[in-house]
Formats: C-alpha cells, structure tokens, sequence
C-alpha cells in the first residue's frame, strides 16, 4: 500500500512538472494527453489526479497564485489603500501577460453561488478583498466596483496583449489608461447613452 502511495506521489509530481512546460507552451489548451505521453503515464492516471482541465491549470498556477497571495497580505499594511490595491492589480496583469495560461484560467471562474475555496479566483478573492474594500472605505475606489470587476479588467488586459509584439508594454500602457481613465477630468458625465 505505502508503494502506491509514493508511486502516486511520483506520478502526481511528475504529471504537474510536464503540465508547467506544457502550458509554458501552448496555454491553457495544452493536451492532457501529449501530457500523459511525456510524463509516461496513461491519460486514466493525469484525469485521476486532475479530473478537469480547470483542476490540472489550478495546479500548475497553485504556487504563482499563492504568491500574489502572500503580496496582497503584504501590502495590506501599506498606508494608502489605493496604492496598495493599483500595485496588487498591476502584479497581477504583469504576471498574466509573462505566465502563458494564467489570464485563461481566470477567465472560466465567473462568479458563482456556490464558489470552490479551492480555485486560483476564489484564493486571489479572498487574499485581495480587504484591499478593495480598504480602498473604498478611503473613497479612493467606487463603492460598486467588485472584485470580479477587477479580475475581469487584469484578465482583459492580459488577453487582449498576449499575441502583441511588446505584450508586457502594452499591457503597461493599458493598465495605466485603464487607471486613469479616458478622461479623467470629466469622468462619465459626457457619455452619450445611444
């Protein structure tokens, strides 16, 4: 019994490592089965431990995820809720746009009624909320804006410069056009509604 363990330990192992390269190269539509192929185990073995495409990039994404984590908690302590919330939102958008994969996997995970604690939006959620709602408090965010709303922003941004010549400066630039707004002096006012 402790030899299936360690040998489903090993295969576990083995099948996330492919997975990373994997997805490093073709995103989130990497084949489950070229990743069977290269980690020598049937596709029975990669959908035992990763039963859906969302569960294997949730795993390969768990240490970057983490680690935007543990900076949200950092920067819960900086001064100004508004800068802590931009410099967490830029870190995400920067690592979308370098980490082939991620915006994709965070694009599956709407809003749902009954969310997994588990999945990279949820985790991200939880660690980045008191920001926002810091920042709200302060009156330095508008009271509707979500974290969702956020998400979807850093996840557009990330799409939509991925096939760019300089995605990361692109992505930069859209970024701060997406602070700053249009015109920020005259904010929605002018708007039409047709």
């Amino acid at each position: 019994m402790t030899g299936q363990r360690s040998d489903a330990r090993r295969n576990y192992q083995r099948i996330l490592a492919v997975a990373e390269a994997e997805v490093a190269a073709h995103g989130a539509e990497a084949s489950q089965e070229q990743i069977a192929r290269a980690a020598g185990v049937g596709s029975a073995t990669v959908r035992r431990h990763f039963p859906t495409r969302r569960a294997l990039l949730e795993a390969v994404f768990q240490k970057r995820v983490e680690g935007l984590c543990e900076r949200a908690h950092r920067l819960s302590v900086t001064e100004d809720g508004r800068t802590a919330l931009l410099e967490w939102l830029h870190a995400l958008v920067r690592y979308a746009v370098s980490a082939r994969g991620f915006a994709d996997t965070l694009s599956y995970e709407p809003p749902a009624e009954e969310p997994s604690p588990h999945s990279c939006g949820n985790r991200l959620a939880a660690a980045v909320t008191p920001l926002l709602q810091r920042a709200v408090r302060d009156k330095a965010v508008a009271p509707h804006v979500t974290f969702h709303d956020l998400l979807t922003l850093a996840v557009g941004i990330a799409l939509a410069t991925e096939h760019h010549k300089d995605p990361e400066s692109q992505a930069d630039r859209l970024f701060r056009l997406a602070v700053e707004g249009l015109s920020p002096e005259r904010g929605i006012a002018e708007v039409s509604e047709n």
